[in-house]
């Protein structure tokens, strides 16, 4: 009577996890990936706390073999995108696309313009009733010391009467909490290279500050043994997120 092999099962369950593991790390890479909202600058589209998951394959390019078999799609104005930040490409930024390559872009008192016409911005909030110079008025001479170099440098080189230009093969780039958003007005274009997906789904939301999702200390594996419940913002639970959304 034969005898089981067990170093064969054995063998057979490490080769099984083994696959599973470079499958998952594969679709983790390649194709979605998971993503926390830190800060305030998407509200109230997207609120401190948001789990997201991103898909990294809707921009995939026409001339790949997925790009062809699959509906794909060009990166479209109005579409939330996630992108390595220009300033700093290890830190990874979320923003609403507003300037497509060769649009003509000027914000006057809080509206934004695109070729001259004024866009209708359901998504946008505004907290400050102040009218700033630069920030609520683009763009502008008058440049803070919070502008990086690249934007400077985008000031410098892409401005024509009063405009802002897009050049080809970047983005400008605004957040949806308009007065309270780091975005291309402060550190320039996002290069199409840059661009690492959209979001698709908010998977969680917990309420929780900006330190602890950028750092996730005992504190916060703590605070959410402790208020799961509670914090979880449940109806935001599995929120679909579209263009213009």
């Amino acid at each position: 009577m034969p005898t089981a092999n067990h170093t064969g099962v054995q063998r057979g369950a490490v080769a099984d996890w083994a696959f599973n593991i470079v499958v998952l790390l594969f679709a983790t890479s390649t194709i979605a990936q998971p993503f926390v909202i830190p800060t305030a600058s998407m509200e109230s589209t997207l609120m401190t706390g948001d789990h997201l998951i991103v898909d990294k394959m809707a921009y995939s390019p026409h001339d790949s073999v997925t790009g062809r078999l699959l509906p794909y799609s060009d990166v479209k104005s109005g579409d939330i995108i996630v992108f390595r930040w220009p300033v700093d490409i290890r830190e990874t930024y979320v923003k609403r696309v507003i300037g497509m390559p060769g649009d003509h872009i000027r914000i006057e008192g809080k509206e934004v313009y695109r070729n001259g016409q004024k866009l209708t911005e359901p998504y946008v909030q505004h907290v400050d009733d102040r009218r700033i110079v630069f920030r609520d008025d683009f763009p502008s001479s008058l440049v803070p010391a919070e502008v990086y170099p690249q934007g400077r440098r985008m000031l410098a080189e892409n401005v024509r009467d009063g405009e802002l230009i897009v050049p080809q093969g970047h983005y400008f780039a605004l957040g949806d909490n308009r007065d309270n958003s780091s975005d291309s007005r402060f550190w320039g274009f996002v290069p199409r290279e840059n661009i690492i997906g959209k979001p698709l789904v908010i998977y969680w939301s917990y309420e929780a500050p900006t330190e602890d999702l950028t750092d996730y200390s005992m504190h916060h594996f703590l605070d959410v043994a402790t208020h799961f419940f509670s914090k979880t913002r449940w109806d935001r639970t599995f929120k679909l997120l579209r263009s213009g959304s």
